[in-house]
């Protein structure tokens, strides 16, 4: 066997596990608040990435101020599709909610396909283009930089929604809503936080990803894995949205590398499969189903 091939697709497999990872704490973040299985995570990823685009190739934006405004700007959108979208939706039946996520994705779409066409794009760079080598293993420097920042992301929103008020009154809501409005926790005012920290949060993988394969209006595919990621990990917990999100990641490079990229996906949705039907409500998510 060739350790340093295995060791360089593992490597590979982390790294892109560590943004599915990210991608999926912000899915996560919006189930526990608000219970809302968001469909369109991959396309408010997608369009973290087109806005940054935009601001720094169409308007000519400095790099790192396109980065901000585009992350500003999606959490304001993010609290924008809670207000309209999503709110008016409380109390109405699980299956009206999800087909709201369905409608917002197909709408994402239309927009950057109207504004930006559906041909691809391609980030301006922005990260470093040295080599990274561990040892003889070769570390593509995008993947390796894309996980930090997936890693140093999470790390700080596990520690501010530990520590910080508003975090403590998300996780407070999470757990009991009624509760949480006994208290004097205003949970309308939680549920923006959760849609707008998410949105943050899939703007930031987003322009990662963007940065590493190029732009198009397809790109919201990715959230397919992603969903993946949350039902193996349980669709509320964090933690195992870290977990399952290294293992598919990883899953994925060693079938990509060994069987052929064909074999990704069947890799990914054969592991869901089988998880489902030993622990249908995943690795560490709550012992509950809810149909839809």
């Amino acid at each position: 066997m060739d350790w340093l091939y295995l060791l360089e697709i593992s490597l590979a497999g982390i790294g892109s596990g560590g943004l599915y990872a990210l991608t999926a704490l912000a899915f996560v973040m919006i189930y526990k608040a608000t219970k809302v299985v968001n469909l369109a995570i991959g396309e408010m990823l997608m369009l973290g990435a087109y806005l940054m685009f935009g601001m720094a190739s169409n308007l000519g934006w400095p790099i790192w101020v396109a980065i901000v405004a585009a992350i500003i700007g999606s959490g304001i959108g993010g609290a924008i599709v809670e207000r309209l979208a999503i709110r008016p939706m409380l109390g109405e039946s699980p299956i009206s909610v999800f087909m709201v996520t369905v409608g917002l994705s197909s709408v994402m779409i239309g927009l950057v396909e109207l504004i930006w066409t559906a041909d691809q794009q391609r980030l301006p760079e922005f990260m470093p283009s040295d080599p990274i080598m561990l040892g003889e293993a070769f570390i593509s420097p995008k993947l390796f930089y894309g996980f930090l920042v997936a890693a140093a992301l999470i790390i700080i929103a596990l520690v501010v929604f530990r520590f910080w008020r508003g975090g403590v009154a998300l996780r407070a809501t999470a757990s009991d809503q009624a509760a949480a409005y006994s208290v004097g926790i205003n949970v309308p005012r939680v549920f923006s936080l959760a849609w707008i920290a998410a949105a943050m949060i899939a703007a930031i993988a987003g322009i990662v990803v963007g940065s590493i394969g190029g732009l198009s209006s397809s790109m919201g595919v990715f959230g397919l894995s992603v969903l993946v990621v949350v039902i193996v990990g349980g669709l509320d917990s964090v933690l195992g949205a870290l977990v399952a999100g290294l293992g598919i990641g990883l899953l994925e490079s060693l079938a990509g590398g060994y069987l052929g990229g064909e074999f990704k996906l069947l890799a990914t949705f054969s592991t869901l499969i089988l998880v489902l039907m030993i622990r249908p409500y995943g690795l560490f998510g709550t012992h509950e189903i809810e149909r839809l």
